[in-house]
């Protein structure tokens, strides 16, 4: 019985830890509020989000394997979206020609892609390097 309690605590865990980042993430924009434009249709942002929440997925994955219990998890987990929302900061200052967030606000599929890959891309590197 102890396996089932465990798994039910680490899902409880991994779901507080990705809407408490997604709030996070939702202060960090200041253009536009994430689920309104999701719920308008806008897919770029829809896509954006996706790639937030799988990267945070990812890094809790890599955490929970690695960890020896909740509170080492939520601990990598927490550094995990700092280390998430800096990549998005660093994302939006290397993209000089534009701002990610206009474009995202605009439905820019294209960049809603990039922002995706950014976000899963790098939760392997942050989570691959948890020990």
């Amino acid at each position: 019985m102890e396996p089932f309690i465990s798994t039910f605590i680490y899902f409880a865990a991994a779901i507080i830890v990705v809407v408490l980042a997604l709030v996070v993430f939702e202060w960090l924009t200041t253009k536009y509020k994430d689920w309104d434009q999701v719920k308008s249709g806008n897919q770029a942002i829809a896509l954006s989000i996706s790639g937030k929440i799988i990267g945070i997925c990812i890094i809790l994955a890599f955490a929970i394997y690695h960890s020896i219990d909740v509170v080492e998890t939520l601990i990598w987990g927490a550094y995990g979206v700092v280390l998430q929302l800096l990549a998005y900061l660093i994302f939006e200052g290397l993209t000089r020609k534009f701002s990610v967030e206009e474009q995202l606000k605009e439905n820019n599929v294209a960049v809603g892609i990039i922002s995706f890959g950014v976000s899963v891309g790098l939760a392997f590197v942050i989570g691959s390097s948890i020990t």
